[in-house]
Parts: C-alpha cells; sequence; structure tokens
C-alpha cells in the first residue's frame, strides 16, 4: 500500500529517467512536491513521513540507476544524494517509532542505500524490521545484500547473521532463515557462493516450502535455483561448484510442488531479481519468463518427453501421462 501511495509519483520520474538523462523541461519534482504538501498538512504522522521519505528514496535510485558508482554522472550522483539527505530528515522525527512500526522500519533499512555505515549497524536495523515481521522474507534477502563487503559488511557477518536469523525465525521457517538471508548475495558474489554452507542452504529450502507450499514461493525458489544461480556461472570453480548443486534442486523443486507458472518470476530470475529493473514492455518481459521456463522444465522431463509422455501440471503438482 506504501507503494501504490507514491507510485505515480516514482512513475512518473523513472520514465522521465529513463536513459538517465532527463529533457530539461521534464516537470520531475512536481509529484515530489505534492507529496510534500501533504507532508506539511500532516506534520506529526509518521505513515505520511514513510511515504514521502520512501518516494525520495525511489526517485534517488531512479536517478542514480544500478550501475557501479565510477559509472554514474556527477549530477545524477548528487540527484541521489539529496533525495536521501531529505528522506533522511524526514524520518529523524520519528525514529522511535521503528521499534513498533514494521512500515518504519522497512523505511529506516531502506534508508541505508544512501549511507555509510558498518555491518553491525545494518544488522541490527534489520533485525528489529524482522522481527516485527518475521513471516516476510524480504528483508531477510535486503539484509545479506547488504551485508556483502560491497556494501556494508563482511563475509564472516554474512554468515553469522544468517546463521542468527535462521535461529531466531526457525518456529516460522525452519532453516529458511539461512536460505533467505544468502538469497541474494550468493547469486551476485563469487565469494559468498563459495562460502556457503550448502546443506544447511539446500535444508532451509526444503522448509520453506514445507511451510509455504504455493504457486508464487514454488515459483520462486524453482527460477531461482535453475535461472539466477543455474546461469550464473564465472569460472570461479568453488562458487561454480555450489552453484550446479543449488541448480540441481530446481529438479525436486519442480516435479513435487510446481503447480502452475508465473512468468514473471521467471523473468525477473534471470535478472538477478533487480528490484530497480526498468521494463519497457510488460508483455514481452513476460513472455521472456515464460520461455526460460519452458526450457528449463522441458529439460527436467527430458526423459519423460522422450518417451512420448506429455506433462501436465494439476493442483499437487505435475505429472507425466501418455500423449
Amino acid at each position: 500500500m506504501a507503494y501504490g501511495a507514491r507510485a505515480d509519483v516514482v512513475l512518473a520520474a523513472e520514465h522521465a529517467l529513463i536513459d538517465g538523462r532527463p529533457d530539461r523541461n521534464a516537470p520531475l519534482l512536481a509529484g515530489i512536491e505534492d507529496l510534500e504538501l501533504v507532508l506539511e498538512d500532516s506534520p506529526e504522522d509518521y505513515v505520511v513521513a514513510a511515504i514521502v521519505a520512501q518516494a525520495h528514496m525511489d526517485l534517488g535510485w531512479a536517478w542514480r540507476g544500478t550501475g557501479w558508482d565510477v559509472e554514474v554522472p556527477a549530477r545524477n550522483r548528487a540527484a541521489f544524494a539529496a533525495h536521501f539527505e531529505r528522506a533522511e530528515e524526514i524520518l529523524a522525527p520519528f525514529a522511535h517509532e521503528a521499534a513498533t512500526s514494521p512500515l518504519m522500519a522497512a523505511t529506516q533499512c531502506a534508508l541505508l542505500g544512501g549511507s555509510a555505515t558498518d555491518g553491525r549497524a545494518v544488522a541490527d536495523r534489520y533485525e528489529r524490521l524482522i522481527d516485527l515481521n518475521p513471516e516476510n522474507p524480504r528483508p531477510m534477502r535486503a539484509m545479506g545484500n547488504h551485508l556483502l563487503p560491497r556494501w556494508y559488511g563482511s563475509y564472516a557477518e554474512l554468515e553469522l547473521e544468517a546463521r542468527r536469523t535462521a535461529s531466531r525465525t526457525q518456529a516460522v521457517w525452519g532453516a529458511g532463515g539461512y536460505s533467505w538471508v544468502q538469497f541474494d548475495a550468493i547469486s551476485c558474489d563469487d565469494e559468498a557462493c563459495a562460502r556457503l554452507d550448502l546443506p544447511f542452504f539446500v535444508e532451509g529450502l526444503h522448509d520453506i516450502l514445507n511451510r509455504r507450499p504455493d504457486p508464487y514461493t514454488t515459483n520462486l525458489l524453482a527460477a531461482y535455483c535453475a535461472n539466477s544461480i543455474g546461469q550464473a556461472f564465472s569460472g570461479n570453480d568453488h562458487a561454480d561448484h555450489v552453484r550446479a548443486q543449488i541448480a540441481d534442486c530446481a529438479g525436486w523443486i519442480v516435479r513435487e510442488h510446481l503447480t502452475e507458472l508465473h512468468p514473471m518470476i521467471w523473468a525477473h530470475a534471470a535478472r538477478g531479481f533487480d528490484n530497480n529493473l526498468r521494463v519497457q514492455c510488460p508483455t514481452r518481459f513476460a513472455a521472456s519468463g515464460r520461455d526460460d521456463a519452458m526450457r528449463i522444465i522441458t529439460s527436467l522431463f527430458q526423459g519423460e518427453i522422450a518417451a512420448g509422455k506429455r506433462v501436465v501440471f494439476t493442483e499437487t503438482g505435475p505429472e507425466t501421462r501418455a500423449a
């Protein structure tokens, strides 16, 4: 709901910034100025403050893009910093709300993207959010990414916090907390992948699907294993050995759990689940995901298909039947 409240403002700016060089007359501030007026009318409402701050952060990322820092033009970097500084200013009076409000705790975590801090502070901030809403895996995934050395942490801190999160969320996810924290980190970092406790990670995948066997989660994990990890071999022998075994998990995930196909998830998986990805044509994007999924699923059932059978997805999972 928080995103819906700011979506028009953010999407308009993202469209204007689609190539990183907006037209001189593009009304980039019109929408955010309107939100600032709403905040001015409700200066003590932390929900409004969080929404306006999130809008500023979204605009900051729209200016910056997802490239390496050295690739970002000075003008774009300055706009990114300005939006994050304003977001921090808006949130400052409501810092105490983060102790009890998942919305404010999540907004405080999002603010990390524009600050310089250490791994312990990052972990503390995410730990608060995870404890407020342990059934939501997104903060766990984000924490793992932010604990990589390229951001604010180290490989040792990543492993430690993954294990601590698994312990704290055991009642909800079993060993799945470990897998969620490592989820995005190992998909983009060879060393993190090479250091992974693979048996614990795979145990976590099983526990996640045993506790949440819905189509969304099944597609997410299948696409992740087969595409995000399975297509990411880098030449690092240790990391690629781990990747190969995670990719093999797609087989049992699809065979035991998949009941329907969600092409958008597969399309996002092929692009590393980039939250700032700019999709210009959703139809073509979804079609690419469907093509990837069908190619991978066909390979998993290659033996049955070669024997003349067809694969039918039912409410209890895939079945092979005579053609």
